[in-house]
């Protein structure tokens, strides 16, 4: 069970790195909207949708100091899975508490997400999450 807990942190550490890069590298072209917008209509998304159309609104809005900010969050977000993904997978104990401390330290902010709007997607997430804290406090107490 750990190895598959470190498999889902590493694979999470992984494409949260891809997107930012890739997110990054899109909101820096002039014409970041007009691809959001492009991508939105070849999946066949509303793009005059509350939702969509927000997304577009924003992207014009971002300014440099907010996206190094933001980059720089989502670099250490994503080193700190793969650290917890590859610590867990070479079942280090270090490991099993850091990735306690970290995953249930986001809850309280999934289970806000999770009120604001319910979706299958956030429950499950929480679930997972939860699952996951339950898990390794047990097995840390030496109950597994």
């Amino acid at each position: 069970m750990i190895r598959l807990i470190g498999i889902l942190k590493l694979l999470k550490g992984l494409l949260l790195l891809a997107f930012a890069t890739e997110v990054f590298r899109l909101l820096r072209r002039p014409d970041a909207a007009d691809v959001v917008a492009g991508w939105a209509g070849a999946l066949h998304l509303n793009t005059g949708g509350r939702m969509i159309g927000h997304l577009l609104e924003r992207l014009g809005a971002v300014d440099e100091h907010t996206l190094r900010r933001v980059r720089v969050g989502a670099f250490v977000y994503a080193a700190l899975l793969m650290i917890e993904g590859i610590g867990l997978l070479r079942q280090r104990r270090w490991a099993e508490y850091v990735t306690v401390i970290i995953t249930a330290s986001f809850i309280p902010i999934e289970v806000y997400e999770v009120a604001r709007d319910v979706t299958w997607i956030r429950v499950a997430a929480v679930a997972v999450n939860i699952a996951i804290v339950w898990y390794l406090v047990v097995r840390l107490k030496g109950g597994a």
